[in-house]
């Protein structure tokens, strides 16, 4: 029996509870969680936003050491330290043919497997695949990386989404170049590692937007040169620091239909914005005909940071090891697997950056 933070149904209340995790098959590699970030989507799955098959073992965004491997493992052994990849690419859909593995049509489908079951014979799901929101997981062999050198283990958990998120939506989707002006809305996990991926980029001048004004200093240390609280006014407060024109680019980290019309407007003519964060079938954005011929402005989704792991990881942690990424400063609460439901609480009320889960 190991402890584990289990999802029940959609829209229940998280329970910390013990469950039965069987030994890894051929392909699967057993993980001992060193730590689990925890991120807006696990909250978007226990709300229904995202939908999985329930009950589950929530958590995506993790690392730890590998325990023992199945049959046919080849890539990792037991003692290595690995980064849980959530959405691996299985290389043969059309997405994968394009080189869009972060589309890839069957990256989830590991989420219908049954991964463990309760004391009471109730089984489980891994959440999304990996099911890190527990002292040890078991997952497949594609859903491990071996961490690169020189990147602290328990650190190493955020390398698994708001990192890939942040880092591909700057570099790969919204194609940040030296001396353009950008703006991130949002500033958790995913808006921090957004703002540290615009500087070094070599952004100009970067705006932070956020409802709280307690996290100015987070984003501050990020790498924000402005900062905004964000009101109905904030467009018009963006166009004022950038010149009247708008930034060049604009990364939307909330999935909130008016903070994704509000990063549009903020931008200047012929300018992107790239939405990351993920919003439920009710947030309805709209835009008439003419603004989109006259602003001539792009608008585009980002999963996952339209990233590959296994090449961006080596590039990203060459900035850790440098000193100019810095992993610990997503952080704003290291906590315990019972302190989970709090984070949750704390995300609802928009408060601090990533909470991670130290075991």
């Amino acid at each position: 029996m190991i402890r584990a933070a289990v999802l029940p149904a959609v829209g229940a209340p998280l329970e910390i509870t013990g469950i039965e995790l069987p030994e890894p098959g051929p392909g699967q590699v057993r993980v001992r969680l060193a730590a689990a970030g925890v991120c807006h989507s696990d909250l978007s799955l226990s709300n229904g936003t995202m939908r999985v098959p329930v009950p589950a073992v929530l958590g995506h965004e993790g690392s730890g050491t590998v325990v023992s491997v199945g049959e046919g493992v080849t890539h990792v052994a037991p003692g290595d330290g690995v980064v849980l990849n959530w959405a691996p690419s299985c290389g043969t859909c059309h997405p994968c043919s394009l080189g869009e593995v972060w589309l890839c049509d069957n990256a989830l489908s590991g989420a219908a497997n049954v991964h463990a079951r309760t004391a009471d014979g109730r089984e489980l799901h891994p959440g999304l695949n990996v099911a890190a929101f527990a002292e040890e997981t078991v997952v497949g062999a594609e859903c491990v990386l071996p961490i690169p050198d020189g990147v602290p283990l328990t650190d190493a958990a955020l390398l698994g989404c708001a990192v890939l998120t942040g880092w591909g939506a700057v570099h790969h989707a919204a194609r940040v170049r030296e001396g353009e002006t950008v703006a991130v809305f949002g500033v958790g996990g995913v808006g921090l590692a957004t703002l540290q991926a615009a500087r070094i980029a070599g952004a100009s001048t970067i705006v932070a937007v956020d409802v709280s004004p307690e996290k100015e200093r987070l984003a501050r240390a990020a790498g924000a040169t402005e900062y905004v609280v964000a009101s109905e006014k904030t467009a018009r407060e963006i166009r004022a620091l950038t010149g009247g024109h708008g930034v060049d680019v604009a990364v939307e980290c909330v999935g909130r239909a008016v903070t994704i019309r509000t990063a549009w407007e903020s931008t200047r003519r012929g300018g992107r914005t790239t939405v990351v964060g993920i919003g439920g079938k009710d947030q309805q954005v709209s835009f008439h005909a003419l603004e989109i011929f006259h602003w001539g402005r792009t608008l585009a989704g980002c999963v996952y940071g339209n990233a590959d792991p296994a090449v961006d990881l080596p590039v990203i942690a060459a900035h850790i090891r440098d000193g100019r990424f810095d992993l610990g400063a997503l952080v704003t609460e290291r906590i315990t697997l019972d302190g989970i439901p709090g984070a949750f609480d704390a995300m609802v009320a928009g408060k601090g950056g990533r909470a991670l889960v130290v075991f």
